[in-house]
């Protein structure tokens, strides 16, 4: 068992204590709502088991948590691209086609069985079973930069982070058409869609508020280059807000007519673009403060060769 530390920011005050916690911590909610019916759940020094407490802002939450890394998960030797590696975290320049961590489908060869062949068992467990290290995540066919915490101290410095929206995240994305105004910024309610529970929808209330700012790059005769900027950091969020906007994510085959608007507007190269089978979406640059030494930390990644190859034949 370990305990974890917690300090609620400002912008978390006010809301349900198993919601603050598993939005510092990166938990399930359903697993921080295990923690507090079993006592193991304090706010201020002082055992609660209402999980429907309201927290304010500067509240103390501590948690007795064992470890959580998943036994039966086994190791995988992947190769990763690691841009930056200390005793704290593991910067990540994710491939296309990797999952993050395992689900409906995949067990064995995802990032997170990836980490634990590089690391052992010494990655953070406060990401909850099967997913040590995991403080944010990436869509399976979207590439490019992640943090991973390698321990304990480094997940919740980085989940607090993230809450209280100190760490930066930039996306690069080819969408089909041109955004009007070409600077923007896009708020809505993110949920699950109740036709199909792996999509998200825009809805009208409840969910949870979502935030992207994006400005156009380059514009050519059907698509353009869009960089995306995150406040927060949704399930397909980047991909649901651009549907939104009408303008969905070149090679995205879950949101917007991707097909359809191929074999409308690329005829004759419909057959050398439909072999792009991903959205074109990069995470281009991550920046935060290290845990430990405090210090302010960037990295930027360029886009794989596959989303090269497309913008060439885009461009022209």
């Amino acid at each position: 068992m370990q305990h974890y530390s917690l300090k609620v920011p400002e912008n978390l005050a006010g809301i349900r204590l198993d919601k603050a916690a598993s939005s510092l911590c990166e938990f399930s909610r359903s697993r921080v709502q295990q923690l507090i019916k079993s006592g193991d759940v304090q706010v201020n020094g002082n055992i609660v088991k209402d999980a429907d407490l309201l927290v304010a802002s500067d509240d103390e939450i501590t948690m007795l948590v064992p470890r959580s890394i998943d036994t039966t998960m086994r190791p995988c030797d992947i190769e990763l691209n690691i841009v930056y590696e200390d005793d704290h975290l593991l910067v990540i320049d994710k491939q296309a086609g990797l999952t993050v961590h395992p689900g409906a489908g995949q067990h064995s060869d995802t990032l997170a069985n990836a980490l634990l062949s590089h690391c052992g068992d010494s990655l953070s467990g406060i990401g909850g079973v099967s997913r040590p290290g995991i403080v944010h995540r990436l869509d399976r066919d979207t590439s490019g930069l992640m943090v991973v915490a390698k321990n304990d101290l480094a997940h919740v410095s980085l989940a607090e982070q993230i809450a209280n929206r100190d760490l930066k995240r930039v996306y690069n994305a080819i969408i089909w058409g041109s955004i009007t105004p070409p600077l923007g910024t896009i708020t809505t309610h993110l949920d699950r869609s109740r036709r199909d529970r792996t999509m998200i929808q825009v809805v009208r209330s409840g969910g949870k508020i979502a935030t992207t700012h994006y400005r156009t790059l380059e514009i050519h005769a059907h698509t353009s280059l869009v960089e995306c900027r995150l406040d927060t950091g949704r399930t397909h969020q980047i991909r649901v807000h651009m549907n939104h906007l009408g303008h969905s994510i070149f090679g995205d085959q879950v949101y917007g007519s991707h097909e359809r608007k191929l074999r409308q507007y690329y005829y004759d190269e419909a057959e050398d673009l439909a072999d792009f089978k991903r959205q074109a979406l990069h995470s281009c640059y991550i920046e935060f403060t290290h845990p430990a030494t405090h210090e302010v930390m960037s990295f930027a990644s360029e886009f794989p060769k596959d989303i090269t190859a497309l913008l060439a034949i885009l461009q022209k």
